[in-house]
């Protein structure tokens, strides 16, 4: 059997120039992920794009799939901050304004980086941040049901959780299917004027 490989960082960053130091080890691993694809991928040319020795970098990124792990959890976490900041500013609007404004999030998101997405999303199940990741659709998930419920008179739709549900995987879905296939979609506006359609059209009487 082989040996399970480590994603978890030797040790973290506790002065500016050791956070500096990652910080410029994970720019370099995204830059290399994008232009070489994960197989091609090595600590050595991470640790070359960096301006580090490889040395520097196993101090902290036993592999590359620790290097990856990191870059998964950066990303989770800068999205999970935008959508709950978004969500916080429209739970009071009106149900087309509050869907707009998510649908323009979630591709304004994707349209950052859309290469570096497909990558890192791609290798989840390797990194072992499979549940990590599930965690936050779920929070998201309960959050859109209280929404719901506070506009329930305007709905269309009865069963509030299929409804965000469906709502949320709709979005998801073409946004996904842009990055993976059409990535100029995500800057064409009227691209996110028809997912907004689509989903206030299927929530609303």
């Amino acid at each position: 059997m082989a040996p399970k490989l480590r994603t978890v960082p030797r040790k973290q960053p506790r002065q500016d120039r050791s956070r500096a130091t990652v910080d410029a080890i994970l720019e370099a691993a995204a830059r290399v992920l994008v232009k070489e694809g994960f197989e091609r991928t090595t600590t050595n040319r991470v640790a070359l794009a960096a301006g580090v020795s490889v040395g520097s970098l196993y101090q902290y990124f036993p592999s590359k799939e620790a290097l990856v792990a990191a870059l998964v959890d950066r990303h989770n976490e800068e999205m999970r901050a935008e959508v709950l900041a978004t969500l916080e500013r429209v739970r009071v609007l009106p149900l087309e304004e509050a869907t707009r404004a998510m649908v323009e999030l979630c591709v304004t998101a994707h349209a950052v980086e859309p290469e570096l997405h497909r990558v890192l999303m791609e290798q989840v199940p390797r990194t072992g941040r499979l549940a990590r990741v599930d965690e936050f659709p779920n929070q998201l998930h309960a959050i859109i049901v209280a929404y719901l419920e506070q506009h329930r008179a305007k709905l269309r739709v009865t069963d509030l959780d299929l409804a965000a549900f469906l709502a949320a995987a709709v979005v998801e879905a073409v946004t996904h299917s842009a990055v993976l296939y059409h990535p100029k979609r995500l800057r064409d506006p009227a691209f996110l004027d028809e997912a907004t359609a689509l989903v206030v059209r299927y929530l609303s009487k």
